[in-house]
């Protein structure tokens, strides 16, 4: 599948998950709060979580048949997809809190254009849809993945700051951190699709490994491009995450591989100021290259969308493996 036509199905598929999450919301009543959940949730995004929920249902069922839903009805696995979409951007909303956020995705933060209050009170709307949603439509098996997957984003959140506080630049430190904070609502939604297409226990935990390691390798690769990227491209200004001192996985291989005067260096830029940080950006890059850091993160991230391709074998032949296969080499060559 060509670059341009994944492009074309995802943005199709976002396009009816958009409308999917337009009808749920008509039926907020409040004005305040439905203002705020469509600036938070109508503003862009590829709707990576969602879709992998129905492509994961899908290749379940095979050739069993899919859902066969009523026109202009919302069908159960619709539905949960668009839970998990809720529960992500509900993080988002509390994070943006968290951090005194102004800006999302070039917009205006919930925090900024209404107040702290607002963020939190629609955060808490969207979790507690999201749950309402998931059970419908999987029942006590569902509301356990997103469970168990909200457990591990604020457990993430914990292991972050104290890891911060501590210097703790322990790479298992980093990937406790990625597993809870980006890995995990993946995960659990693409095993959440086989669960309520009826997967048995190998085919759930194909899925579940397919979504982890989608969601690791992403964010390694967010990683790289904060240090290889084009801010044309990307959006943003390269160096952000050195700025704001933050041991990626680029930084903790680096340092590992590092000779002694080499780690010093590293080490002196990254307890420094920030504006510090800001100036030695060239020179932190080129120590990354010059340790092999760069090339050692991108292979990790193809190892891991390998290893998440390989658990799909136990289905068979489909569209739906193949669009999966495609999300994997998406994650690999994307620019932003």
């Amino acid at each position: 599948m060509t670059p341009e036509v994944l492009k074309q199905q995802l943005a199709a598929a976002a396009e009816q998950i958009n409308q999917v999450i337009k009808d749920d919301l008509a039926a907020v009543t409040n004005p305040r709060l439905a203002a705020i959940l469509e600036h938070a949730l109508l503003a862009g995004g590829k709707r990576i979580r969602p879709l992998l929920t129905l492509l994961a249902a899908q290749l379940v069922q095979g050739h069993k048949g899919t859902e066969n839903p009523q026109a202009g009805t919302a069908t159960p696995w619709q539905q949960l997809a668009i839970s998990f979409e809720y529960l992500h951007t509900a993080s988002l909303l509390h994070d943006d809190v968290i951090d005194h956020a102004a800006l999302r995705r070039g917009r205006e933060t919930v925090n900024t254009r209404w107040d702290n209050g607002s963020a939190i009170l629609a955060g808490d709307f969207l979790h507690a849809r999201a749950l309402l949603l998931a059970g419908r439509a999987g029942g006590v098996p569902c509301l356990e993945l997103i469970g168990t997957a909200t457990q591990a984003m604020v457990d993430s959140e914990f292991i972050q700051q104290e890891a911060a506080a501590s210097r703790d630049w322990r790479e298992e430190t980093y990937f406790a951190v990625l597993d809870g904070k980006t890995a995990a609502l993946i995960a659990a939604a693409c095993e959440a699709g086989g669960v309520a297409a009826g997967g048995n226990p190998a085919q759930r935990r194909a899925l579940h490994t397919y979504g982890g390691n989608l969601g690791r390798a992403f964010q390694i690769i967010d990683d790289l491009l904060d240090y290889l990227g084009e801010p044309g491209a990307t959006g943003k200004a390269v160096g952000n995450d050195l700025q704001e001192g933050k041991m990626t996985l680029p930084l903790l291989i680096a340092r590992q591989r590092a000779s002694a005067e080499q780690q010093a260096e590293l080490e002196a830029i990254i307890t420094a100021p920030a504006q510090r940080r800001r100036e030695q950006f060239t020179r932190v890059r080129t120590l990354l290259e010059q340790t092999g850091a760069l090339a050692a993160c991108r292979q990790r991230a193809e190892e891991l969308i390998a290893a998440g391709d390989q658990a799909l074998a136990v289905f068979a032949a489909t569209p739906q493996r193949d669009l999966l296969h495609a999300l994997g080499q998406y994650v690999l060559q994307r620019d932003r």
